[in-house]
């Protein structure tokens, strides 16, 4: 499915699928999307997770299956067979079966509204996002945590940090910005956890944008910000704008910038690649976040020493 999403990088802006489950208007950005198909029969696995439907096999690629009506709490309807799109992030195919596919809107990050903690919860919430269209309210579904709350395992590794060797890095300050609390609680953690103590949290790039445009007009902002790390998908401002705003900034342009996201594919990675990142990551790759942090931090520090 070719949208042009990829017109030009740092817009700001980002396409939507948007679709139906039980009368209900919901989206996710269309860079997830490998395919739209009809529906076809799937294969009913054994003692699997209740939302899994089954599997199937598109062009010999055996998928899992994820029934988006149980999964957000709606009784199954017999009489609509509906729809598979199938996605993939944190290197995984994955397919879900929605009632009716609705359509495609180019919108931009600044119109889609951050949900509340009585929409979206820390550890329950599957909502990263609502956005208005015409005279309806759909809601951004965040997949990588229905995935994850499926199979953990496709989440953060956090385990990777087990045998990590800490040091003390308080004097290297980084700049994190992150939408998800669940997502951003465990980064921190982790990056605490080897010794980066000196964290400057922000959920999404307009906060972190902002915060940088501070340190700049005191003057500060390579002294407070040794490295950005940074997702793709936020509200307000998303990661390839903020990088593209920070790599073309004179003063803030050698600060390293990691973009830390699950739709890390050889597109994404050209566009990230075109707006300058220093590196570009899978999110369940913290193990080695960490160690990037060290080898871009490390080499920052010792070129301003230098220099």
């Amino acid at each position: 499915m070719d949208t042009n999403i990829l017109l030009e990088s740092g817009t700001n802006e980002l396409e939507i699928l948007e679709f139906k489950v039980a009368d209900n208007y919901y989206g996710i950005n269309v860079a997830k999307i490998r395919e739209i198909l009809t529906y076809s029969h799937v294969t009913p696995v054994p003692n699997s997770h209740p939302f899994v439907e089954g599997i199937f096999m598109p062009r010999d690629t055996m998928i899992s299956v994820i029934n988006l009506r149980k999964c957000l709490g709606y009784e199954d309807d017999p009489n609509i067979d509906g729809l598979f799109f199938i996605t993939n992030f944190n290197s995984l195919n994955t397919a879900f079966h929605v009632d009716e596919v609705l359509g495609i809107h180019r919108v931009s990050w600044e119109d889609i509204n951050s949900p509340d903690s009585t929409i979206s919860a820390e550890d329950s919430g599957v909502s990263t996002g609502v956005i208005k269209l015409e005279d309806r309210l759909v809601v951004i579904l965040d997949f990588e945590k229905i995935v994850s709350n499926i199979n953990p395992e496709t989440g953060l590794k956090v385990s990777d940090m087990d045998s990590y060797e800490s040091h003390d890095r308080s004097k290297s300050p980084i700049l994190i910005a992150e939408d998800s609390p669940l997502l951003s609680k465990l980064i921190t953690e982790c990056l605490r956890k080897a010794g980066y103590t000196n964290l400057i949290v922000n959920p999404n790039g307009q906060e972190a944008w902002e915060k940088l445009c501070a340190f700049a007009d005191n003057g500060t902002v390579l002294d407070d910000v040794h490295l950005i790390v940074s997702d793709i998908e936020m509200p307000k401002m998303d990661g390839h704008r903020l990088c593209k705003l920070v790599k073309e900034d004179d003063t803030m342009k050698n600060i390293p910038f990691i973009i830390f996201s699950s739709l890390i594919n050889d597109e994404i990675r050209r566009k990230g690649e075109s707006l300058g990142a220093d590196a570009q990551l899978t999110k369940p790759e913290i193990g080695k976040l960490v160690q990037v942090i060290d080898e871009l931090v490390e080499k920052y520090e010792s070129a301003r020493k230098n220099g």
